[in-house]
């Protein structure tokens, strides 16, 4: 997969970009006082390949000209009816405010949809009120059973 909006490069993680993955999640995690959790919540940017590439997900990198400034996925999940969650839709401070995010969540809503998934789940936090924002106005409903101690949010669209 490759897409671009504006000088942004949206393309598939490959393995070299673990590392850099892992750095721009917890750095955005941090921001926002919210802990990197390796064995939790945040394992599965550890392990892409078991958690998205294996089960039929799909993990993406954001880049600007030679460096990587952003992440977004969805895998599958046994919740809902043909349902996926979007996970990992993380960018750094300094390309925020573009409209970046609503084109991500776009893509990722098409793609979904590409495989024949019929309903898209997204957990977060309240403290990430651009996220909460995005989602609101893009459809998605507010509904019950978080299932990751960070988020206290999650919200469902049928597509």
């Amino acid at each position: 997969m490759k897409k671009y909006y504006r000088e942004f490069l949206i393309r598939n993680w490959q393995p070299n970009d673990r590392q850099i993955a892992a750095d721009i999640i917890g750095s955005v995690l941090a921001e926002y006082n919210l802990n990197w959790e390796p064995k939790g919540a945040d394992r599965d940017v550890l392990e892409i390949e078991k958690f998205y590439q294996n089960i039929g997900g799909e993990f993406w990198v954001i880049e600007k000209p030679g460096k990587i400034v952003g992440t977004a996925a969805y895998y599958p999940i046994q919740r809902g009816n043909k349902a996926v969650e979007i996970r990992k839709m993380y960018l750094l401070p300094e390309i925020r405010g573009k409209g970046l995010g609503k084109f991500l969540l776009k893509e990722l809503e098409k793609r979904i949809a590409e495989c024949q998934f019929q309903e898209i789940w997204i957990e977060t936090a309240t403290v990430l009120q651009e996220a909460v924002k995005l989602y609101e106005n893009n459809g998605y409903q507010l509904t019950t059973g978080v299932e990751t101690q960070r988020c206290d949010r999650v919200y469902k669209k049928v597509l």
